[in-house]
């Protein structure tokens, strides 16, 4: 089977497909705790104003949801990678986090953590720590009170008003000592969101990396772990050695995540990852073969999730939720590319035929016909 695709220098050229679909095993049981940052499935027909009034088809979103956790994974619900702070605001993702938590419990072992932010405070509207503290605390009550766990999403707002470390040391040990259960912390770089620059108080990663350490080792009984999103597997490792026993570290590196999962053989990472929505059913079969002993047969299956990773998370990185979404639709599980806030525009049809070359040989177009007739459909929208 082959199609006809865009090249960088203005021609076309005949791609023929060359992988097969990798098959999970059922109820894969995995050496690492993996969580999914899931997307959203937007609703076209009811966005009539897509850049300013979000419209989700909660059914597409739902099954979505089962998708992943009938591969193993757990759910990181309402993170960046819903597109929280880039067009999906609070109202929305409450409902989404009410209509998740509910779905798990109907689910057998289905488990779920949803982010906390400070999104419903306009960061330019943010006046005082006080302010910032308020808004974490509405949206952990709203979480806790529906009986969900909570990560502690990094906030714009708090990034504009702190005026150092102890400004974050404040904020963050104020909303641990109130917190119901463990906590797990969001380390968010700003290839992610340019408005988190200088993040706990320092452009310097020596500078962060103190700070941090010493919130966790201030608040070891409430914190079970840390995902770090800084495309850099060297800070990953120098932080996760960092670490006091007993709290975990989740890799958040859509670049470097296999190594980083697989471990040096004294310390590893487990995954809070939004590739992991991409590529769930080749990243359960790799896992399995992982706690089978089999890191040959791991990394044979890892290795190709990762130009397409790269490919999908490039500068600028914070658009990566249209390849997400892409993928999503390329295997079927929604029937359009439409993003909340028109999204999918943030990328082009270069990009999107790179994605599709490289899912492809990663093993992951799941019903090869169905992939081929919608990226021709894409590519004759776009004019190819």
């Amino acid at each position: 089977m082959d199609m006809e695709l865009p090249e960088a220098d203005g021609s076309r050229r005949r791609y023929a497909l060359v992988g097969k679909a990798v098959e999970p095993p059922d109820k894969a049981s995995f050496p690492r705790i993996a969580y999914a940052a899931a997307h959203v499935v937007a609703d076209p027909l009811a966005m009539t104003d897509p850049w300013s009034r979000p419209a989700v088809d909660w059914d597409r979103t739902m099954a979505f949801r089962r998708h992943l956790w009938r591969h193993g994974f757990r759910i990181a619900e309402a993170m960046d990678t819903s597109q929280r702070g880039m067009g999906f605001d609070w109202q929305s993702a409450k409902e989404l986090i009410r209509r998740s938590i509910a779905e798990a419990r109907a689910v057998e072992g289905a488990e779920l953590a949803s982010g906390a932010g400070t999104d419903q405070l306009a960061a330019a509207g943010a006046r005082s720590l006080d302010d910032v503290i308020s808004a974490y605390e509405e949206q952990f009550g709203f979480i806790e009170g529906q009986g969900g766990r909570a990560i502690m999403m990094a906030s714009r707002a708090l990034a504009r008003v702190a005026r150092g470390a102890d400004d974050y040391a404040h904020v963050y040990e104020r909303i641990l000592s109130q917190s119901s259960g463990k906590v797990i912390l969001h380390w968010l770089g700003d290839m992610f969101d340019p408005a988190l620059k200088g993040y706990w108080g320092s452009d310097d990663f020596g500078g962060a990396l103190k700070t941090v350490v010493g919130i966790i080792e201030r608040h070891a009984d409430k914190v079970e772990g840390i995902k770090i999103s800084l495309l850099d597997a060297d800070k990953e490792i120098a932080l996760r050695a960092r670490l006091p026993d007993g709290v975990l570290m989740f890799t958040g590196d859509d670049f470097n995540y296999p190594g980083l999962i697989a471990g040096d053989g004294e310390r590893h990472s487990h995954a809070l990852l939004g590739i992991f929505d991409a590529i769930a059913p080749v990243a359960a079969a790799a896992l399995a073969k992982l706690a089978a002993g089999d890191r040959a047969g791991y990394d044979a299956l890892m290795a190709p999730t990762v130009p397409l990773s790269r490919k999908i998370f490039e500068a600028p990185t914070e658009y990566y939720k249209a390849g997400i979404v892409f993928m999503a639709w390329l295997n079927g599980h929604q029937d359009h590319v439409a993003m909340i806030g028109g999204m999918q525009s943030a990328r082009g049809i270069l990009h999107y035929a790179d994605i599709f070359r490289l899912a492809d040989k990663a093993g992951l177009l799941a019903d090869p016909e169905l992939a081929v007739s919608r990226m021709r459909s894409l590519c004759a929208t776009m004019g190819v």
